[in-house]
């Protein structure tokens, strides 16, 4: 029989899977065998720098978080997998990405964005998106333009009228 410290333990460990999970805008499994310790502390750093976070869990432990939050994702907890949780749902996503043209041994599988799974494939279709302020600066520039070409033209009328004057 499993030592009542060491249960204890397990569950304090399957509840911060579950509340970091909550509280993540996207969670993002990946395998990670064959990044040295220095690539290893390079993408925690770079996540840390984009507000996300780098853990490794036992899948067992993540498996048991998930029931807990009805996540079905068992298929994909079979071999050494590292997580990312992300406040912003892309950010990690185009971090580890990134990091993975760099370093083949990183390979993104699966995530959940946004309360959504989503595949392999999805997670590449959401790393090419723009960052959040890049996503703002567009809106913002879009909404700028109209009103330039405006002042534009107000100002050319003006100089028409001052001409003919």
């Amino acid at each position: 029989m499993a030592n009542q410290k060491i249960l204890d333990k397990k569950q304090e460990i399957i509840s911060e899977i579950s509340e970091k999970t909550k509280n993540a805008s996207s969670v993002v499994f990946f395998e990670y065998q064959g990044l040295t310790a220095e690539e290893t502390g390079e993408l925690r750093r770079l996540l840390r720098d984009a507000d996300s976070e780098f853990k490794i869990y036992k899948n067992t432990l993540v498996k048991r978080a998930f029931d807990t939050l009805k996540i079905d994702l068992d298929s994909e907890l079979v071999g050494p997998k590292a997580m990312a949780f992300g406040t912003d749902a892309v950010a990690p996503i185009k971090v580890l990405n990134d990091f993975a043209k760099k370093h083949p041994a990183l390979v993104l599988k699966v995530g959940i964005v946004e309360g959504e799974i989503a595949d392999n494939a999805k997670l590449k279709e959401l790393s090419a998106l723009p960052s959040r302020e890049g996503l703002l600066t567009m809106l913002a520039s879009g909404m700028i333009y109209p009103l330039k070409n405006l002042s534009i033209a107000l100002d050319l009328y003006k100089q028409n009228l001052e001409k003919e004057n």
